[in-house]
C-alpha cells in the first residue's frame, strides 16, 4: 500500500514513518514536508536500506493544491496521514494568521485533493484520510472528569481553534461526500525528535545547561502526557481498523502537574549528570501565565482500549527516563536544531523541492 504522511519530518510524523516502515515492511510511504522550523529530515536519519528504499521526500506544503493533485495522479494513495500542523500555543497567540494558513486551509486543501484521488480511483472501500488532532479542541478541564469523543469543542487558543476548525472540515467531508475519514485527538506527546521549544525537551536541556526553567503561573495546570511511541501504534491501530467518520481519543493516562513534572526532570538530569540530588530544583522561575492558559487536560481512551484493543506499552516513569538519555545523549540533533544547520545539509542533498 502506498501512504501519503503529512508532517513526516516533525516529532510525531517521523517516529510515525519509522514504526510504520519496520511494522509493515509491505508499505510504501511518502513523506510530504515543508520543512519549516520544527521540521528536520535529519529525524530519520540511520534508518536501514530497506526502509529507506520504501520512503520518499517531498519538499512541499499542503496549501499546495496542484502538487497535491499531482502526487495523487502519480502515486494512487491507499491511505492519507495527516500530521502537518503548527502546533505551539504561544507561537499562535503571538502569530495567528500562520495557523489558520497551515492546520484549516491545508487541511482543507488536502481533503480536496484525497476526495478527488479516491473518487478518481473508483471510491475503493480500503482507502482511509487519518487526521491527527489534539485534545486542546475540548478546552479545559475542573479538577474531576476526562475528555471523551463526545466532549463539546471549547477551544481556548489561536491553535486550538484552528486544529477544531480543520476536524469539522474531516468530518464534513465524511459525511457530505462520503470520504473514508477517521480523527484522533491525542493528549501531550514526548519523547526523541521533539523542537526544543516544548516543556519537556525545553526543561531537559535547560536543567542540564544550568539555564533558568521558566513554569507559567503557579505550575499547577495539569496536563495527560503521551509517549510518542505509544501514540504511533494507536495511529496504526485506528488507520488499519478503525471505523471510518469515528472519533478516537488516544491519551497516556499519565496526568501530571507542570511543576511536579519540572521536579521530576530536575532529579532525572542531576541523576544522570551525577549532580547532588536536588541541586536544579533551584533552577526554577515562575513566570506570568500565558492568556487562555487551560488548567487541565484529561483523555479518556476507553474507545480506542475498547473497541480495537490499544493501550500503552510504556510507563511514564520508564518513557521519561527515556526520553531524557535520548535528549542528553543526541546533543548534536539538539544543536543542529537550535542554530538551523541542518537546512543546509538538507539543501545540498534535496534542493529546492526534493
Amino acid at each position: 500500500m502506498n501512504v501519503l504522511v503529512t508532517g513526516g519530518a516533525g516529532f510525531i510524523g517521523s517516529n510515525f514513518l519509522r514504526h510504520v516502515l519496520e511494522a509493515r515492511p509491505s508499505w510504501r510511504l511518502v513523506n510530504l514536508d515543508a520543512l519549516t522550523y520544527a521540521g528536520n529530515l535529519r529525524n530519520l536519519d540511520g534508518l536501514p536500506e530497506t526502509e529507506r528504499e520504501r520512503l520518499r521526500f517531498v519538499k512541499g506544503d499542503v496549501r499546495d493544491a496542484a502538487l497535491l493533485s499531482s502526487l495523487f495522479a502519480a502515486e494512487r494513495f491507499g491511505a492519507v496521514v495527516h500530521f502537518a500542523a503548527e502546533s505551539h500555543v504561544d507561537r499562535s497567540i503571538l502569530g495567528p494568521e500562520v495557523f489558520v494558513e497551515t492546520n484549516v486551509l491545508g487541511t482543507f486543501r488536502l481533503l480536496e485533493a484525497a476526495r478527488q484521488g479516491w473518487e478518481g480511483a473508483g471510491r475503493p472501500e480500503g482507502f482511509r484520510f487519518l487526521h491527527v488532532s489534539t485534545d486542546e479542541v475540548y478546552g479545559s478541564l475542573g479538577p474531576e472528569g476526562a475528555f471523551t469523543e463526545s466532549t463539546p469543542y471549547d477551544p481556548s487558543s489561536p491553535y486550538s481553534a484552528s486544529k477544531a476548525a480543520s476536524d469539522h472540515f474531516v468530518r464534513a467531508y465524511e459525511r457530505t461526500y462520503g470520504l473514508p475519514a477517521l480523527v484522533t485527538n491525542c493528549s501531550n506527546n514526548y519523547g526523541p525528535f521533539q523542537f526544543p521549544e516544548k516543556l519537556i525537551p525545553l526543561m531537559i536541556l535547560n536543567i542540564a545547561e544550568g539555564k533558568p526553567l521558566p513554569v507559567y503561573g503557579d505550575g499547577q495546570n495539569v496536563r495527560d502526557w503521551l509517549f510518542v511511541l505509544d501514540h504511533c501504534e494507536a495511529l496504526l491501530a485506528v488507520l488499519e481498523a478503525g471505523v471510518p467518520g469515528q472519533t478516537y481519543n488516544v491519551g497516556g493516562g499519565a496526568e501530571r502537574e507542570n511543576l511536579a513534572l519540572v521536579h521530576l526532570l530536575c532529579d532525572l538530569v542531576d541523576a544522570r549528570l551525577q549532580r547532588p540530588a536536588g541541586e536544579s530544583r533551584g533552577l526554577i522561575r515562575f513566570v506570568a501565565d500565558r492568556p487562555g492558559h487551560d488548567r487541565r487536560y484529561a483523555i479518556d481512551s476507553a474507545k480506542i482500549r475498547r473497541e480495537l484493543g490499544w493501550q500503552p506499552r510504556h510507563t511514564f516513569e520508564q518513557a521519561l527516563s527515556r526520553t531524557v538519555e535520548w535528549y542528553l545523549e543526541h546533543r548534536e540533533w539538539v544543536e543542529e536544531v537550535r542554530s538551523g544547520r541542518y537546512r543546509e545539509w538538507m539543501e545540498r542533498n534535496y534542493g529546492a523541492r526534493g
